[in-house]
């Protein structure tokens, strides 16, 4: 090999090096300005009266003057409800379930464990977060499906950010082209925000609750991304081709 190959591979290896660690940097600035965004939010959701935002984006959503009657057809408050439930945690469940397996068929099965115990992680946040801030759901319009639980942070949209985001993530590393890696993350955002309104639209969730899924979703996913790094550069996560 002669000298010039050798000083091009290294320069590969150089730029390579530079790009991953870009890379790293850009990961750990995102989960800071999402936690960020999140600790602010937890301080909006803890004030005794509904912030201005919060209220008239919500009543963005309905009717001049009539909170009960969302904006749009009744097709579109059927299609609306069909696209929340890509949030629900049934579906959540079936498509991570689907994954494992896919993965665990495929001999994959470190990969597996990890996708199980980054949305399962996610889970667990989810509901401590809850229980911590204690908000209930808003009273303002009228809620067009019936919701139980505590309303900060979103669980629908802090959960479809964890599942999407991390399989969208995972996805791309086995997949080839830019084309088809930007495609895969995009679906993954694209899906995240659409279950997110949702939870707007039917009334079920201040936009700040949405706003702190998204936060924190965003922040768990990126951090389970970067575990994912450090793990594939110990060959305990599979690498893709």
């Amino acid at each position: 090999m002669t000298q010039g190959t050798h000083e091009t591979e290294a320069e590969k290896a150089r730029a390579s090096g530079r790009w991953i660690e870009f890379d790293i940097l850009l990961a750990g600035l995102t989960i800071a300005l999402a936690l960020w965004g999140f600790v602010e939010l937890v301080e909006v959701a803890r004030d005794t009266a509904p912030h201005a935002f919060d209220t008239q984006i919500l009543l963005a959503f309905r009717e001049a003057g009539h909170p009960d009657n969302p904006i749009g057809s009744a097709r579109l408050e059927g299609a609306v409800r069909d696209i929340t439930a890509l949030g629900s945690t049934s579906v959540l469940v079936l498509v991570t379930a689907a994954a494992v397996v896919y993965l665990l068929l495929a001999g994959r099965r470190a990969t597996a464990l990890f996708v199980f115990a980054a949305v399962a992680g996610g889970q667990v946040l989810a509901s401590l977060a809850k229980l911590e801030v204690d908000r209930p759901r808003p009273e303002l319009v009228s809620h067009l499906v019936t919701e139980t639980s505590l309303s900060f942070p979103s669980g629908h949209a802090m959960l479809s950010a964890v599942t999407y985001l991390t399989l969208g993530t995972l996805a791309a590393r086995f997949v080839r082209g830019r084309a088809t890696k930007i495609y895969l993350l995009s679906l993954a955002v694209l899906v995240t925000l659409m279950v997110g309104i949702s939870r707007v639209y039917l009334g079920v969730h201040w936009p700040s609750d949405v706003l702190a899924g998204w936060c924190a979703g965003f922040a768990w996913a990126m951090l389970c991304w970067l575990a994912a790094r450090l793990l594939q550069r110990r060959r305990t996560v599979d690498e893709g081709e």
